[in-house]
């Protein structure tokens, strides 16, 4: 009823050593009851025998238990054999003699053939079976090292075995153990293998000329030779470097066209087919229609030969003309051993190199900016300039304005007044024009954000206006208008006061003598007058002017910058007083004369 025939594990390891330990189950899974007393007091109880006069009998210590595949680890049986296979498709042969190696496995009672490769047999070859146990009959029994001997057939899987020989090991491992080793057998061959290594007689050659002698002395000989096939003449020709090849078993010629990465050419690997190439005809009939016809020999007077090629000839193939520069170390030493010919220095092919033209630079057609409109010169693609990423960070948001006037002939705009902010981030410069209500101009964006050129600079080198070329009473150009700087603002003056090293010593005086009168009048009248006191004269000289005629304030605004000639908003008494007589303004009330100061321009 037993169903389980392994062998208990007697191999452990404790602490990183090996040890053997007493299997605990038999075959069959039966319990072995483990004994309580130590390995030392079974020896004693072992060699403990009857009692004698001189006391007990020593008995020697039982040996070891050994496992049988740690016992026969890496120990193969092995034996010589052959098998007869018969061939029933071919008319040379009608059975077959393999020879091959059966191996025997003690530890665990394996088997494995291997048949040794043999080259150019046009067999599967090799292990021919794997390794396992190998059933010996249909009824469950397996192949033992008992069964095998020399001189026995042996069948395993259909196929019969006959075993000739063994190895010394396998000879003294079975006598050891009681078998007698049958004598050792010659091993078969094959009668189709003995048959083909037997040397063939070879046939008697008359004497004279051998058609084949070239074949057979040239083979797998060529001459090669580095070529420059020049195709100038026609349209998109171009110098194409090439290999030809001589072939010396038949006098045939091939060329291979040599292409580089990103040549702009289809890569055919073949210029000319492998084949003879005539170099002169003989006298054709021109009424007959050759050219649609192979050439034969009787039509060619003589074909290309080795000697018409060599370094530094020109040589007509199929109508293209190739000068040869170079060949190989073979193709020197054939030449030098049948013609003699020792000078193979090669020829200089390369091009020379081409003088550079400089580029020409258009001149700026006024679309963009010069540096954005050269970027087209430079690459089919052209790519933004660069900028200048750090400038833009250090100035974000910085902006210097400053009033403007324009120069123009026309009398309606005289009296335009602009504002001009110059962006510290990337230099450019926008103009804007405040709408003025009735004045027939809209007004809006006058130029958009964009770099100015100073007059006279070159699109080479374009020369751009900077915050030191902008002073009160200064004319800029931009794009063939003039304008004239009249006033600014006071964060202008505050950033050329913290920046004075950056800029010139004439530009930061011209800001601050602009704003020098409205300073003093400023702290004149913060010093002298009470602020209040100021207030209520002003509202009775309001007064006193409503009592009387209306007056046209604008005309009395122009009038006044008119004069303001500076733009400083301050006028001397006299000229004041000029004014108001001039459109009837009354100037000799209680009132006007107690006005202390010079006379202000800016209108309540």
């Amino acid at each position: 009823q037993k169903t389980s025939f392994h062998r208990s594990q007697t191999l452990d390891f404790k602490n990183g050593y090996a040890f053997s330990r007493l299997p605990r189950e038999g075959v069959g899974g039966e319990t072995l009851f483990a004994n309580q007393l130590s390995q030392d007091e079974l020896d004693d109880l072992c060699t403990k025998g009857s009692t004698l006069t001189y006391g007990q009998v020593k008995r020697p210590a039982p040996s070891r238990f050994t496992p049988a595949f740690v016992a026969y680890d890496k120990k193969v049986l092995k034996f010589d054999a052959y098998f007869m296979e018969e061939v029933a498709i071919s008319a040379e042969e009608h059975y077959r003699i393999r020879q091959v190696g059966i191996y025997y496995y003690l530890e665990d009672d394996s088997m494995c053939i291997i048949e040794p490769k043999v080259k150019n047999s046009g067999l599967l070859q090799g292990k021919l079976m794997r390794r396992h146990r190998v059933p010996k009959n249909e009824h469950g029994d397996y192949y033992h090292w008992k069964d095998l001997n020399l001189g026995i057939d042996l069948t395993i899987y259909g196929r019969t075995y006959r075993l000739v020989n063994c190895d010394s090991f396998t000879k003294v491992f079975l006598e050891s153990q009681g078998i007698v080793v049958n004598p050792p057998e010659e091993l078969v061959s094959d009668p189709y293998t003995e048959q083909r290594r037997t040397p063939v007689q070879k046939p008697i050659v008359p004497a004279g000329p051998d058609p084949f002698r070239q074949f057979l002395t040239y083979d797998t000989k060529v001459l090669r030779f580095y070529a420059i096939w020049d195709d100038t003449n026609c349209a998109f020709g171009d110098h194409h470097p090439c290999i030809i090849h001589y072939f010396l078993a038949d006098d045939t010629v091939e060329v291979r066209e040599v292409h580089k990465k990103n040549d702009g050419r289809d890569p055919f690997p073949v210029l000319m087919r492998r084949q003879r190439l005539p170099k002169i005809f003989g006298d054709k009939n021109k009424n007959f229609p050759s050219c649609v016809l192979e050439i034969t020999d009787h039509e060619v007077q003589e074909w290309y030969s080795p000697k018409d090629f060599g370094i530094g000839k020109t040589v007509t193939l199929l109508g293209r003309t190739f000068l040869i520069y170079d060949c190989d170390k073979f193709t020197q030493d054939f030449y030098r051993e049948k013609y003699g010919i020792t000078d193979f220095q090669p020829v200089d092919v390369n091009k020379k190199p081409l003088e550079k033209v400089a580029q020409v630079i258009p001149p700026y057609n006024g679309f963009g900016i010069p540096e954005d409109s050269l970027q087209n010169c430079l690459s089919l693609f052209p790519k933004p300039p660069r900028k200048d990423i750090i400038k833009m960070l250090e100035n974000n948001l910085k902006v210097l304005r400053y009033q403007v006037a324009l120069e123009s002939p026309v009398p309606e705009d005289k009296n335009r007044r602009f504002i001009l902010s110059y962006f510290l981030s990337d230099d450019t410069i926008s103009i804007y024009e405040p709408p003025v209500r009735n004045s027939g101009i809209p007004g809006g964006k006058y130029l958009k954000k964009t770099k100015v050129t100073k007059p006279g600079s070159t699109p080479e080198n374009p020369i751009y206006y900077e915050p030191s070329d902008f002073t009160i009473g200064s004319t800029i150009e931009v794009f063939g208008h003039r304008f004239v700087i009249t006033d600014t603002d006071e964060y202008v003056l505050n950033y050329l006061e913290r920046n004075a090293e950056s800029f010139p010593a004439a530009t930061v005086q011209s800001i601050r003598d602009h704003f020098l009168p409205r300073k003093v009048v400023v702290e004149t009248a913060s010093s002298g007058i009470p602020k209040k006191d100021l207030d209520d004269l002003i509202v009775e000289v309001q007064k006193e002017l409503k009592l009387q005629e209306p007056f046209n304030t604008r005309q009395i605004h122009e009038a006044f910058h008119h004069f303001d000639k500076e733009g400083s908003g301050f006028l001397d008494k006299a000229r004041f007083l000029n004014i108001c007589d001039r459109f009837n303004v009354p100037t000799s009330t209680i009132l006007l004369k107690k006005v202390r100061w010079k006379g202000c321009c800016a209108c309540g």
